[in-house]
């Protein structure tokens, strides 16, 4: 006969290398303090459904209170012959308080045990996310205010595009984390569902009361049905999914953050918190932090796709195969909250070389649609005042002369509806301060932006 807890119908003992295969314990340790507190609220309502006596529930109670310490204390050991950190507990207990810890699992299963741990683990790390984003977007914004005057180059394609201001730049990440943080907030809603109650499957025939079991941990919903309850992971696959997108936007800052702060840009200086050296080479300052969430950029995408690829076949109801669901979550929460610091840190510290972005603007021909809408303005059609630009810009490039810096004669060549006001419209500050339409980069812009930034922010508070 076989020793395990539900070993009863086992005629034979599994070889220890297919146990250790089989068992979760190594990682879903990590829900031991949630498995112990949904074990807490469902025995409370034993006791109150007269399922189990009240002196049951008691003993019960003091004892998984027992766990709970020797927890917090660091003293509780785990065994991989009990396979999960459910079957672990239920020993543990019953080392405490002797057989009637059996009855802690009447009207219940590893189903939807596991499935309320889990979402209880998800449901309590969320906040720290949103947290954290939150912190994010409060350097962003202080940034943006502090550059909202600060011109630099605008790119598509990653060629010179037309100048833009760095605060204006800033900001653009500030809405990518604000799209992150309303998604982490909506992932709230999926998790924040109790499973408990749907046993292995179909429900239970005891007198259970799910709403106060709810209520004990803090649900504000309950799944309806048993089938889905003990099968869904989507508040996991939201989280991993949310996690991407969220590591994708912080993998596209650290790109340009790696390539502003070489030799060649220049714009940007990490601080030295955040860079290494070089083991051979004594001048390197190199932006290693902002490479390393660049490649856990990957690691998270692969979380997902391992997860979306283990449940697309998984048929009703818990299938053994979603044991596999927790350590890609347990790895990305942990992956998500450090990269977010991280770049705190480095936005924090960060030096930015003003005159050289500036700089950047002047000879780069990044004021050529400024010449080209004057021209528009002047009645001559776009696509016309668009050529005679280009014909302008090749001349410029051959003599290598900036837009700025051709006579007026030379531009009236090309089009003799140019006046002088066109030195002032081709002055890269200008160009900027002229961009005023609703979401444009013009300085007062950004400063309306920041101010509605740092709203969206306060509401949080309230």
């Amino acid at each position: 006969m076989s020793d395990k807890l539900w070993g009863g119908r086992f005629t034979a003992k599994a070889a220890e290398w297919v146990d250790e295969f089989g068992a979760s314990i190594h990682f879903d340790q990590k829900m031991a303090a949630e498995d112990i507190e949904g074990s807490l609220a469902h025995v409370k309502m034993l006791g109150k459904q007269q399922i189990i006596t009240a002196d049951e529930a008691q003993k019960i109670t003091e004892g998984l209170e027992l766990l709970q310490q020797d927890l917090l204390n660091g003293q509780l050991t785990f065994d991989v012959k009990n396979e999960d950190i459910h079957m672990n507990i239920e020993a543990l207990l019953t080392e405490k308080i002797g057989s009637v810890a059996g009855k802690l699992h009447t009207a219940r299963s590893r189903n939807d045990q596991v499935a309320t741990d889990f979402h209880l683990w998800v449901k309590h790390r969320l906040p720290r996310v949103l947290d954290a984003l939150d912190e994010l977007q409060h350097e962003l914004v202080q940034l943006a205010d502090k550059y909202s005057h600060t011109v630099m180059s605008g790119y598509t394609h990653l060629q010179h595009a037309q100048p833009i201001t760095y605060g204006h730049y800033l900001l653009a990440y500030f809405e990518m984390f604000q799209r992150d943080y309303e998604r982490f907030e909506f992932n709230q809603k999926h998790t924040n569902i109790l499973p408990l109650g749907a046993a292995a499957l179909a429900g239970t025939t005891f007198p259970i009361d799910r709403a106060f079991v709810a209520e004990q941990l803090g649900f504000n919903q309950i799944y309806h049905n048993s089938l889905d309850a003990v099968s869904d992971r989507d508040f996991a696959l939201e989280f991993l999914s949310n996690s991407s997108i969220l590591m994708m936007h912080l993998s596209r800052m650290a790109e340009e953050m790696i390539l502003w702060s070489t030799y060649e840009f220049n714009y940007i200086e990490i601080s030295d918190d955040f860079s290494t050296g070089s083991s051979i080479m004594p001048q390197k300052k190199n932006a290693d932090f902002a490479e390393l969430v660049r490649g856990k950029t990957g690691r998270t995408f692969g979380s997902l796709m391992a997860l979306l690829t283990t449940m697309k076949a998984l048929p009703l109801a818990y299938n053994k195969d979603m044991q596999e669901d927790k350590e890609q979550v347990f790895d990305v929460m942990d992956t998500v909250l450090a990269s977010i610091k991280i770049f705190t840190g480095m936005l924090n510290g960060l030096t930015v070389h003003e005159e050289r972005m500036l700089e950047s603007t002047t000879h780069d021909f990044s004021n050529a649609t400024e010449l080209a809408d004057y021209l528009a303005t002047k009645g001559i059609p776009f696509r016309e005042a668009h050529a005679i630009v280009g014909q302008l810009v090749l001349q410029g490039i051959q003599q290598n002369t900036a837009l700025q810096d051709m006579s007026l004669e030379v531009l009236q060549q090309a089009a003799s509806v140019i006046d002088e006001d066109i030195y002032q419209v081709l002055d890269a500050k200008v160009a900027v301060d002229r961009r005023v339409s609703l979401g444009g980069t013009a300085p007062s812009n950004v400063q309306n932006e920041v101010q509605r930034a740092l709203n969206i922010l306060q509401e949080r508070t309230l």
